[in-house]
């Protein structure tokens, strides 16, 4: 940050006839992106939440807008100097709290922490969608205290160090925010008679099953997010985000919303045509070669690949046929090849004639 005063206007990016309503809501916007409470050990952070406040203390008091529209920074002492140094503006942490308090107040004082946790689906289960149990283990408040940490039936005095409140405040300069205690670890009560049952800490261990849904089409990596699914604290719940991991598939590959695969014929099946139950995602439908097929062909099966919008469409199944060429012939398999090539017509091998007709004319 420059020692050297930035303008009040640009500082919270507003025009200079900006009214009281604009003002308000461009200062919001900076105390939500800057407040140390949600930059903690931001020096920089610190340092613009503090010129944003200085501008907007300035610029929502009607006569102190009018001097500095005026005077500029010198309307309030030597240039490069700050006005909250005079002490003239008041509290600028009771400012805050009366504007803003309650972006602030929504934190919770023991604020459930999140769960992560890897879940491993099929690649059917992540085109067509399915939901899963899984256990997770998470803390939650201790049934016999309810989450008090104090022994049942016990009375807990207010703790000395926060009066009860289970938060301290902390001042830097003009700057004021809020912490647990320290003291009574945010509970707001001095615990004699620990809870035998969780030695006083007010949580336990509880594993729980959980549903995860799993949208039809998720890609791998995707996260979802079980509200609630985390960890448990008497005023607050925490999330569960699980990231889903897609086995690969022996036969099938995603393309899109489209799914390939590969079906393998023989040379009498390619040459004659057939007909063959091919494999798809919701199980065996019949599909026609026709004869003459060649290898590497692409059949597609419309509507047999993963649904998309919702549901409301779906991709097609794209199936590459490879033709597979005998292996390991016997004397009489390959008599039978041989006649059989010298016995086709000229026209039997239309791709290997322009092929050869091709080499001709470049006189190869």
């Amino acid at each position: 940050m420059s020692s050297a005063p930035r303008d009040y206007y640009t500082v919270l990016g507003v025009s200079r006839d900006v009214d009281a309503a604009g003002l308000k809501a461009a200062y919001r916007k900076l105390v939500i992106q800057y407040h140390p409470d949600r930059n903690p050990g931001d020096a920089e952070a610190e340092a613009r939440f503090r010129e944003a406040t200085e501008a907007y203390t300035v610029l929502s008091d009607e006569e102190r807008r009018k001097r500095y529209d005026r005077y500029g920074h010198a309307a309030f002492g030597e240039p490069g100097k700050s006005p909250f140094e005079g002490g003239d503006f008041g509290s600028v942490a009771d400012m805050l709290e009366g504007l803003f308090g309650e972006v602030f107040r929504r934190r919770k004082k023991h604020l459930a922490k999140d769960l992560t946790y890897d879940l491993t689906v099929s690649f059917v289960e992540a085109a067509l969608g399915a939901e899963k149990k899984i256990r997770v283990t998470r803390s939650v408040p201790c049934m016999s205290c309810r989450g008090t940490g104090a022994a049942p039936g016990s009375n807990p005095p207010p703790c000395a160090e926060c009066k009860g409140t289970g938060e301290t405040k902390l001042k830097r300069g003009f700057l004021s925010s809020t912490r647990p205690c320290v003291a009574c670890g945010g509970k707001g009560v001095r615990i004699l008679e620990p809870c035998p049952s969780c030695s006083g800490r007010g949580k336990e261990k509880r594993e729980d099953e959980l549903t995860v849904r799993i949208p039809p089409g998720v890609q791998d990596g995707a996260v979802r997010t079980v509200r609630g699914g985390g960890e448990i604290e008497p005023d607050s719940k925490g999330d569960l985000h699980v990231t889903v991991h897609i086995e690969k598939h022996p036969l099938f590959e995603r393309d899109g919303a489209d799914v390939r695969m590969t079906l393998p014929v023989s040379v009498p099946m390619a040459a004659l045509g057939a007909t063959v139950e091919v494999p798809t995602l919701e199980g065996k439908v019949q599909m026609k070669i026709p004869p003459g097929t060649q290898s590497g062909k692409v059949f597609r099966l419309r509507g047999r690949g993963i649904p998309v919008f919702g549901g409301a469409a779906k991709g097609d199944q794209l199936v590459t046929i490879q033709v597979e060429i005998p292996q390991g012939l016997g004397r009489k398999h390959r008599k039978l090849l041989e006649e059989l090539e010298e016995s086709l017509p000229a026209d039997a091998h239309p791709v290997r004639a322009a092929y050869l007709d091709t080499l001709r004319k470049l006189g190869l």
